[in-house]
């Protein structure tokens, strides 16, 4: 584990260094995309050894010093090793894959034999279980590195319903990279941050609701969520096995859709992904700078209007989506109903059921074997675990029936119904269109340690309840915040969406570092 500076609120060495984000180590590779980096390993200008080595420097020196962004929980011990012996693979003339060489990140709910798998809890700190979850096994025999994993909000925000995004036991409280008094949001949050901060060109986040998309909107990032069931969720600390999945969080379309490639796929230890090989294909391939010419996509205003600058950013984008050629056809009013509440009921009753058989599978020094036993832990060490916030939703999740209780089932059906049939497939069907476009989300809040996150709005619920994907692309800043465009199709249309928003991004350019900033801007 990363020892230092690991505060609750991860205030220590909250100051910038005396050098412009150019300078800092590691700015020569911190914006090269995995396709530039994949380019570079093959014309001899870089070594795996090189990249893990300027990687881990740029940790240091931003993640432990400087800002102290709070994006790392643990480093790989095996990372320079296992780089030199691709090195040696690649003189050989042996590839593993397109991603042969190449340092990722994981989100530290997703397993890795190296490396605790803690979800931030303290519980599961000691959870080594020595195995790989099989879409990290997928990343490796694409060649991929595990450079470390991510920092995230502890559970997966799971907790409380008044967490503080980003803020885990072990790993302290990440920090936007934009300005760091606001929020990176959850809870992929370390692992948004790593890639924005130029810690590595990719990273594996998961999403229940708004976890990969959030972070990636907030941090100027490509995030996607695919369909529930395309990638592989074994040995992943669960929420819930109808809306989880893990997904790709890059810097651009194509690094998306060149992850997305390796991650997918049917896996025998997870029946939601039986159909995922005769789905799966080159995401990348199927990339078109023209894909939006022609094309009719629905402009889902009923996502919009909770946050006057995003929305004036939403026009923008909308206007460059029309020059490109796109017929964009306005979707009236749709009302969610009580699709929230319904979620909610969903979620907690998958949790407590999902995670117990989770922890009776974790390493022999896991303790809490039980929701039950993580509750009561939690109040044990209530000096670490609830000083920022509580946990009535585990409580709450302890509280219900199990996956036989009527009024689960009954949630559970009106949910996909009226998220998916009656939702999103209604709404392309009768407006003749290909994919909803919407606001992703607002900019970020300020981090507030007393009460909580304070979301303003965002697109993630309908395709988070549907189970189908979603993918947020840059559209621009406010205030020197990104905000990103949401892409919504229906299952399985990951290809679609990745190609508009790969023509969205071509024609925009609309993605700019961080600058790493004290506090927001004050300019429009």
């Amino acid at each position: 584990m990363i020892a230092s500076c690991l505060a609750v609120v991860g205030s220590c060495g909250s100051s910038l260094p005396r050098t412009s984000p150019s300078s800092l180590p590691g700015a020569e590779i911190a914006e090269r995309s995995l396709a530039e980096l994949r380019d570079d390993l093959a014309a001899g200008k870089t070594t795996s050894v090189a990249l893990v080595e300027a990687y881990l420097a740029r940790i240091e020196a931003l993640d432990h010093r400087g800002p102290s962004l709070h994006a790392m929980i643990s480093i790989n011990p095996q990372a320079r090793a296992e780089a030199e012996r691709l090195d040696r693979e690649r003189k050989a003339g042996t590839l593993r894959g397109p991603l042969h060489g190449i340092p990722i990140v994981l989100k530290d709910n997703i397993e890795s034999r190296e490396l605790p798998t803690t979800a931030g809890a303290l519980a599961l700190e000691h959870n080594r279980t020595e195995r790989d979850a099989p879409v990290v096994g997928r990343l490796r025999a694409a060649g991929a590195i595990i450079l470390g994993k991510t920092n995230m909000s502890e559970w997966a925000n799971m907790r409380s319903s008044y967490s503080v995004s980003g803020w885990s036991a072990l790993g302290g409280l990440v920090r936007n990279p934009y300005a760091r008094d606001r929020s990176a949001c959850g809870s992929s949050s370390g692992s948004a941050v790593a890639v924005a901060a130029g810690y590595a060109a990719a990273a594996l986040g998961t999403e229940t609701d708004g976890s990969v998309t959030c972070p990636a909107a907030f941090n100027a990032l490509v995030g996607l969520k695919p369909t529930v069931g395309l990638v592989s969720r074994a040995h992943i600390v669960p929420i819930s096995h109808s809306q989880d999945t893990a997904g790709p969080m890059t810097r651009t379309v194509t690094d998306a859709a060149i992850l997305l490639t390796a991650m997918a796929g049917s896996d025998p230890a997870d029946a939601a992904t039986v159909d995922a090989d005769a789905h799966k294909r080159d995401y990348a391939a199927d990339l078109r700078i023209d894909a939006v010419k022609g094309t009719r996509i629905g402009v889902a205003r009923f996502l919009a209007g909770f946050h006057e600058g995003t929305d004036a950013a939403f026009e923008r984008a909308l206007a460059e989506l029309r020059a490109a050629g796109a017929e964009l056809v306005e979707i009236p009013t749709f009302e969610m109903g009580d699709i929230g509440n319904g979620e909610l009921a969903v979620l907690l009753a998958e949790f407590k059921v999902d995670l117990d058989a989770y922890l009776a599978s974790t390493a022999r020094t896991v303790t809490t074997r039980t929701l039950a036993d993580v509750i009561a832990f939690q109040r044990k060490h209530a000096d670490r675990e609830l000083r920022i916030f509580g946990q009535d939703l585990f409580e709450k999740a302890q509280a219900t029936k199990g996956l036989d209780d009527p009024a689960y089932q009954k949630s559970l059906a009106d949910n996909r119904r009226l998220a998916g049939r009656d939702g999103i497939d209604r709404l392309l069907r009768e407006h003749g269109v290909v994919a909803l476009v919407a606001p992703s989300f607002s900019p970020a809040f300020t981090i507030d340690l007393v009460t909580g996150d304070h979301f303003l709005g965002g697109s993630s619920m309908l395709p988070a309840v549907a189970g189908y994907p979603h993918l947020t692309v840059p559209m621009g800043q406010v205030h020197g915040l990104p905000v990103g465009l949401s892409f919504i199709g229906p299952a399985w249309s990951e290809s679609t969406l990745l190609s508009l928003g790969y023509a969205f991004e071509q024609r925009t350019h609309a993605r700019t570092p961080p600058t790493f900033a004290a506090s927001a801007s004050l300019a429009p």
